[in-house]
């Protein structure tokens, strides 16, 4: 499958530079995007870990992407371990472009010390990376988690906003947080000759996430927030790098988080696959 996946023809598009914020852009309908994230921190006093999710993003309809993830996590004089699956889809009611371009998001979670930082949500903070993986691993979270995602394109910029409140299937209050981007492409317009290392194939932006508490305790309150410049490359291939320094603002939070990003894209993959087995491509 890998090897079939890596022989399929990229779709060469400019990716957002986020890592937390998610635009209103969709997956076309029949293309796969592979990716792995990590985040990297140290909640002092703790151990540095570093925190990876594999996702797989198929567009099924023009309005409707899904993705699967696989995570795991790694900490310094702890273990590495497997922390769990996440399935979201995402809708987007409106097709033609607006000034405003809302997408409704759902995602059911099944995980346990899980350390990717996907999100922050309620009054989650440093202090729950200090357990060791043996305890943390035997509270396994299983929630529902909603967001409203809304994006716009100004001159060569993309501006998000997302609202998330997530409720667990157990007995606790709904948390909320938020995440917001802007990035644009360094060049708007692509030169006339190939090239790897073009400005147009880079994209720059900055991002603001955090928790915006619970039921019980709605606002700013002991809750973590982060801030931080994004940058991405996407090479002729196909394949985009991304990396992030992002930036505790207040003592609740881990004080740097180091991300990176790797993923590919494959443009119709069924219909390589089909091509491969002799059939019509």
């Amino acid at each position: 499958m890998l090897l079939l996946l890596l022989s399929a023809v990229p779709l060469l598009a400019q990716e957002r530079p986020y890592f937390v914020t998610y635009s209103h852009d969709m997956e076309e309908p029949g293309n796969l995007e592979i990716e792995i994230m990590s985040a990297v921190g140290t909640p002092a006093p703790g151990s540095r870990f570093i925190g990876s999710s594999m996702e797989f993003e198929y567009g099924v309809k023009a309005w409707w992407t899904t993705e699967f993830y696989l995570n795991g996590q790694s900490t310094q004089n702890d273990s590495t371990i497997f922390t769990g699956i996440r399935w979201e889809n995402r809708f987007r009611p409106l097709m033609r472009e607006h000034w405003i371009n809302p997408v409704l998001y759902v995602e059911y979670e099944n995980t346990a010390a899980d350390k990717t930082i996907r999100e922050v949500v309620g009054h989650d903070g440093k202090a729950d990376f200090l357990e060791q993986n043996g305890e943390a691993r035997q509270e396994t979270e299983r929630e529902f988690e909603f967001k409203l995602i809304l994006g716009s394109n100004f001159k060569g910029w993309n501006i998000s906003e997302n609202i998330i409140a997530v409720k667990s299937i157990y007995n606790d209050p709904w948390e909320f947080g938020y995440a917001l981007g802007a990035a644009r492409p360094l060049a708007l317009v692509a030169g006339a000759k190939p090239c790897s290392f073009c400005r147009e194939k880079f994209a720059a932006g900055v991002e603001m996430y955090g928790g915006l508490g619970d039921r019980h305790s709605f606002g700013l309150n002991q809750t973590a927030q982060y801030l931080g410049p994004t940058l991405n490359w996407t090479a002729p291939n196909g394949t985009t790098l991304s990396f992030s320094p992002q930036f505790g603002l207040n003592d609740y939070s881990i004080p740097r988080i180091y991300r990176f990003g790797i993923s590919y894209e494959v443009n119709q993959l069924f219909g390589h696959l089909n091509f491969r087995r002799g059939g019509k491509p």
